[in-house]
C-alpha cells in the first residue's frame, strides 16, 4: 500500500450524528515506502523493496521491519539501535524483545502502520492503548512533527470531552493497561469528564451516541416524572470496575454533587456487584483471588462512603457490614462502620434492619449483625446517656417480633438480642413479651432451660395488667417463671388492698382477706370511739408486720427456684 496522504489534513475525525467518534490518522512525513503488511502464522512481515533489518518481538509474535521507518518515529527504538551500534554488536542480530507492551500485538501493528505511512483507524476502544503505546515508544514531535503522541492526544481529548459513551468505552479499555492509564492520567481525565457532565444539566451537552442518545433521552424523561432526574448517570457509572468507579466517585465529590446522590450511586453499584456474586457471574477467577478481590472491594466501598449523616441508608450499611464480616475486612474499618450504623438506630424503622440470608439452613434475616450494632450502641450510651434510648428499645422489640417466627432462629440468638439493651431502655415490656410469646409458639420443641433463657429479659413489673393476666395463663412460659409471677401478682394485689385500707392476715403462703369490721351501730361515747380506733391501728400494724414476713418468705422461695 502506498501513501496517498493529505499532508495538510493528516488527522481526519468523524463525529457524524448517530455514529460513535472515530478517526483516521497518518504521519505528515514518511521515511520509507512499503508495499504491504503480510501475516504469516503469528508473525507480521512488512514487504518492501528493501530487505528487513529489524525484528521486534511482542509476546509470541515477531514483526519483520525496517530500522529507517521505525527509528525515525520512535526515540525508544532509536536509543536501543544506537546503543547496540555503539557497543559494536553484530548487525546480524536485529532482534529487539519488548515485554509488557501496552495493548499487545494488535496495538503494535497499528504503530507499525503509522510508521510506514498507512492509515490507522482509531476509535474509543483502542485510543487509550494506542496513546499509551506511543508514549512507551517515545513517539514525540522532537523526532517528527505530528508524531503519534500528538495525534492520539488530540483524538483522546476530543472523545473524552465530546461523547459520554466514548468516555466509558475508553475507561473500559484501560482495564488491560491499568498502570499506563494511571501514569498518563487517562483515568483521571475520564473521571473528571464524567463528573463534570453528571454535575450539569443532562440536556446541557451532546452525547453523539446514536441509539444510546435516544434511549438516554427517554430515560431522562422517565426519571423526571419519577423525581429522579439528578440520577440519570447512575446506570453507566455503576457499570464500571471498582477501581475506575472509585476514581469517578472521588471526582464527583470534588464537583460538589450532593452526598445523598453520591451515596445512592454507591448503593446502586454495590447492588449490581452483589447480584453478580450471588448469580456466579463474578466467579471466573480462582477462589483465593476472588476472595481477596471481594475483600478489597468491600473495604474500598466503605472508604469512599460520604461522611454526611443521611448520605446512605442504614439498611445499605448493614449489608456492607455483613459483607465485611464475611470477607474478614480490616478491623478498624469494621468498627467504624458499626459505630456509624449504631448512631443511626434512633432514626431507623424495623424494615431498615432486615438483611436477608440466602443459605439453606440460615435464618431468613441476618440477626448477628443487628446484635453487634445494638451492642455497639449500648457501649456508646453507657458512656453518653441518650434520651432516645427508648426509641431503640421499641425498635429492637419490633425486630424481635418480626423474626420470632423464623424456624432457624436459635434461642441463644434471640436471647442475645433481647438482652443486648439495658433494662432502662424499656418503659413497658409488653412488646418484648409479645415477641417472646410468638417465638415460644413457633418453637414448641425448646427445652425448659431454653424457654427460660428466652424469657429472662422480661420484667414483671413493666407489664401492663392485660399482659400480666395473659402471662399467668400462658402455658408456653417456663413453669417456675409462671409460678414466680403468680406469687408476685398476689403480693401486688395485697399491697394495693392494704394501701386502700383493707385488713389482711397472712398464713403459710396464702393471703386471707379479712373484711374490716364496721363500728358498732348506735351512738358511742367519744372515749369509746377513741379506744376502738386505737385498737384498729394496733391491729393494722400487726397485719403489716405479718405481710412483710410473708413477702420475705416468698422472696426466699423464688431464690431457691433459681
Amino acid at each position: 500500500m502506498g501513501r496517498s496522504l493529505d499532508k495538510e489534513n493528516p488527522t481526519r475525525c468523524s463525529v457524524s450524528e448517530g455514529k460513535p467518534n472515530r478517526c483516521i490518522i497518518f504521519p505528515a512525513n514518511v521515511s520509507m515506502v512499503a508495499e504491504a503488511l503480510e501475516r504469516r502464522n503469528k508473525d507480521r512481515i512488512v514487504r518492501a523493496k528493501v530487505a528487513s533489518d529489524l525484528i521486534v518481538q511482542i509476546a509470541d509474535s515477531c514483526f519483520h521491519l525496517h530500522k529507517l521507518a521505525m527509528v525515525s518515529k520512535s526515540e525508544y527504538l532509536n536509543r536501543i539501535v544506537f546503543k547496540r551500534r555503539s557497543n559494536g554488536e553484530k548487525e546480524n542480530n536485529p532482534m529487539i524483545f519488548i515485554s509488557n507492551f501496552p495493548g499487545g500485538i494488535e496495538i503494535f501493528e497499528l504503530v507499525v502502520k503509522f510508521c510506514y505511512g498507512w492509515k490507522v483507524d482509531v476509535t474509543a476502544t483502542n485510543i487509550a492503548a494506542l496513546y499509551s503505546a506511543a508514549n512507551f515508544l517515545e513517539m514525540n514531535d522532537d523526532l517528527d512533527q505530528g508524531n503519534l503522541i500528538t495525534k492520539t492526544e488530540a483524538f483522546l481529548s476530543f472523545s473524552i470531552l465530546s461523547s459520554w459513551k466514548d468516555t466509558f468505552q475508553i475507561l473500559k479499555s484501560c482495564e488491560s493497561i491499568q498502570s499506563w492509564a494511571k501514569e498518563l492520567h487517562i483515568l483521571k481525565r475520564c473521571s473528571e469528564a464524567i463528573a463534570l457532565k453528571a454535575s450539569i444539566n443532562k440536556k446541557g451537552f451532546t452525547f453523539h451516541d446514536g441509539d444510546a442518545q435516544g434511549a438516554l433521552a427517554n430515560n431522562v424523561e422517565d426519571w423526571e416524572k419519577e423525581g429522579r432526574a439528578d440520577s440519570w448517570w447512575f446506570e453507566d457509572v455503576s457499570s464500571l470496575r471498582i477501581d475506575h468507579f472509585i476514581e469517578v466517585i472521588n471526582s464527583i465529590k470534588r464537583k460538589g454533587i450532593t452526598s445523598e446522590l453520591v451515596g445512592s450511586c454507591i448503593a446502586k453499584w454495590t447492588s449490581k456487584w452483589l447480584s453478580q456474586i450471588t448469580s456466579g457471574l463474578n466467579n471466573v477467577t480462582p477462589k483465593q483471588l476472588t476472595h481477596q478481590l471481594r475483600r478489597v472491594t468491600t473495604e474500598s466501598l466503605i472508604r469512599i462512603l460520604p461522611e454526611e449523616e443521611n448520605a446512605v441508608s442504614c439498611n445499605f450499611l448493614l449489608h456492607l457490614l455483613k459483607l465485611g464480616l464475611m470477607m474478614k475486612i480490616n478491623a478498624e474499618l469494621l468498627n467504624k462502620l458499626e459505630r456509624r450504623i449504631a448512631f443511626m438506630l434512633e432514626h431507623c424503622r424495623v424494615s431498615d434492619l432486615l438483611v436477608r440470608n440466602y443459605g439453606e439452613n440460615d435464618t431468613v434475616y441476618h440477626v448477628g449483625i443487628v446484635v453487634r450494632v445494638v451492642e455497639c450502641y449500648v457501649s456508646f450510651v453507657l458512656r453518653n446517656p441518650a434520651p432516645r434510648i427508648f426509641v431503640v428499645g421499641r425498635l429492637v422489640d419490633g425486630y424481635l417480633t418480626l423474626i420470632a417466627r423464623d424456624k432457624n432462629l436459635a434461642a441463644k440468638r434471640f436471647q442475645l438480642l433481647a438482652e443486648a439493651l439495658p433494662k432502662s431502655a424499656r418503659v413497658c415490656d409488653d412488646n418484648l413479651y409479645r415477641a417472646m410469646d410468638i417465638y415460644l409458639k413457633a418453637h414448641p420443641d425448646l427445652t425448659e432451660e431454653e424457654r427460660t433463657s428466652v424469657s429472662r429479659a422480661m420484667e414483671f413489673h413493666k407489664l401492663s395488667q392485660e399482659a400480666r393476666q395473659h402471662m399467668m395463663k400462658n402455658e408456653r412460659l417456663p413453669l417456675k417463671m409462671r409460678a414466680r409471677y403468680i406469687l408476685l401478682e398476689q403480693v401486688n394485689i395485697t399491697k394495693v388492698m392494704t394501701a386502700g385500707g383493707s385488713n389482711f392476715c397472712r398464713t403459710k403462703g396464702q393471703a386471707i382477706i379479712r373484711v374490716s369490721k364496721g363500728l358498732e351501730k348506735g351512738r358511742m361515747s367519744s372515749h369509746k370511739e377513741i379506744k376502738v380506733m386505737k385498737k384498729e391501728v394496733e391491729t393494722m400494724k400487726m397485719q403489716l408486720n405479718q405481710l412483710q414476713m410473708c413477702k420475705t418468705q416468698l422472696q426466699n422461695q423464688v431464690k431457691s427456684w433459681r
